[in-house]
């Protein structure tokens, strides 16, 4: 959905090509996001995601709700990479490839590298996360093993990396860690759970903050994602994490109570997976998830969802399908600007029903007047394609021309 007439969205709103038709002249070929507006509360890929959900015809709303610190920057990483290097750890849980890579290359730039890789290399790692801990990727210079060529201590029939399909995390505290130094790398957000149980076991935690998150350097956009949360002008959030879930949540505020009413009714709460939901679904909020933790599947998620939530009647004859910002004809996409598209909202919430000019004024932006109500028809009936669409009924008010 649009926002209000003089109100901005957010510092960047990017408009799908195929929703540019004037009003009046729809679109022949829509795509099954056109006319809806989905906001991204991602920072890390939300070009990537954005540019997706563009190709799929979305208007889409950037708003992070964190952003990541960059290893190379994270000074806290930099203390506990040092502590590390002095007293190197017995076991290190690696919970991404990626991370451990990019923990090596910032400590080469603080000529911590090979310190790091001495400390690690006698470790045992046990693997666990969203990828593999261990593997090539292309152009990084290194082997299978990132470590590799480093002593390593044989194999531990205690901590030696699961097979697939075992839990590698919360038995580990049962397979004998009492004494041990643990390195615990956290993907983003902390694991009270998994760090608690070792400790209880006799273990020394050391967590290794990557990808450590922390607010954006300018909050204006979340805030604004919040008003058009609660003005409904928004169809869908997609959210990558849940750290992201709860950052917009805290930055509504005394508003909590009613975002969570949006996104429990009209505004679409999508999620990458069932862990980043679970700050909405702990509070009953139901989230749409890919069956992959995929972008793909994200979008592809929003595709299935948004369209079965237009509603759709006939009117004059027609097919008339409402979606955020846009009405669609006989399938031809009819961009709308706010107010003509408030209006038809409110005709349609109650078809074939006459609504005077005074109801149709609460559907408007405050400060308009009746006056505002005729001008939002006339440019309604221009955008449709004619006046067969919505009738005037002297003396009483406007209504839809229903079948």
């Amino acid at each position: 959905m649009a926002a209000p007439e003089g109100v901005t969205a957010a510092p960047r709103v990017t408009a799908a090509p195929r929703v540019t038709a004037p009003e009046g002249r729809g679109t022949s070929t829509p795509e099954p996001l056109s006319g809806f507006t989905v906001a991204v509360a991602a920072d890390r890929c939300r070009d990537g995601l954005a540019a997706m959900l563009e190709r799929h015809g979305a208007r889409v709303v950037l708003a992070p709700a964190l952003r990541i610190v960059p290893l190379a920057e994270d000074q806290e990483l930099r203390a506990t990479t040092m502590s590390l290097v002095k007293r190197p750890p017995d076991v290190v849980i690696v919970r991404t490839g990626l991370g451990l890579r990019g923990w090596l290359r910032a400590a080469e730039g603080w000529g911590l590298g090979e310190g790091l890789r001495a400390a690690l290399g006698p470790a045992c790692l046990v693997a666990d996360g969203p990828e593999p801990a261990v593997g090539r990727a292309p152009g990084d210079g290194w082997d299978d093993d990132p470590l590799a060529g480093l002593p390593r201590r044989g194999h531990d029939p205690l901590m030696r990396p699961p097979r697939r399909g075992d839990d590698p995390l919360m038995g580990l505290p049962r397979r004998g860690v009492a004494g041990a130094r643990v390195a615990v790398q956290l993907h983003g957000e902390p694991l009270p759970e998994l760090c608690a149980a070792l400790i209880e076991a006799g273990a020394e935690v050391i967590e290794v903050p990557l990808h450590r998150w922390v607010p954006p350097a300018d909050p204006t956009p979340l805030r604004r994602l919040v008003d058009l949360g609660l003005s409904r002008l928004v169809d869908a959030i997609a959210f990558t994490s849940a750290p992201a879930v709860g950052a917009l949540l805290r930055l509504a505020g005394t508003d909590t109570d009613a975002l969570l009413a949006a996104l429990a009714t009209d505004v679409v709460a999508a999620c990458l997976g069932p862990v980043d939901a679970v700050p909405l679904t702990r509070r009953g909020v139901p989230v749409v998830t890919p069956g992959r933790a995929r972008l793909t599947g994200l979008v592809g998620a929003l595709v299935r969802e948004l369209p079965g939530r237009a509603p759709t009647i006939r009117v004059a004859g027609r097919e008339l399908v409402l979606r955020g910002h846009a009405a669609m004809v006989d399938g031809a996409l009819r961009p709308l600007a706010p107010a003509p598209m408030a209006v038809l909202r409110a005709l349609a919430a109650t078809p074939g029903r006459v609504l005077s000019r005074a109801a149709l004024l609460t559907s408007l932006p405050r400060g308009a007047d009746e006056h505002a109500v005729e001008m939002a028809v006339a440019r309604l009936r221009a955008a449709l394609g004619g006046s067969t669409f919505v009738q005037t009924v002297i003396k009483r008010g406007y209504r839809l021309r229903v079948d």
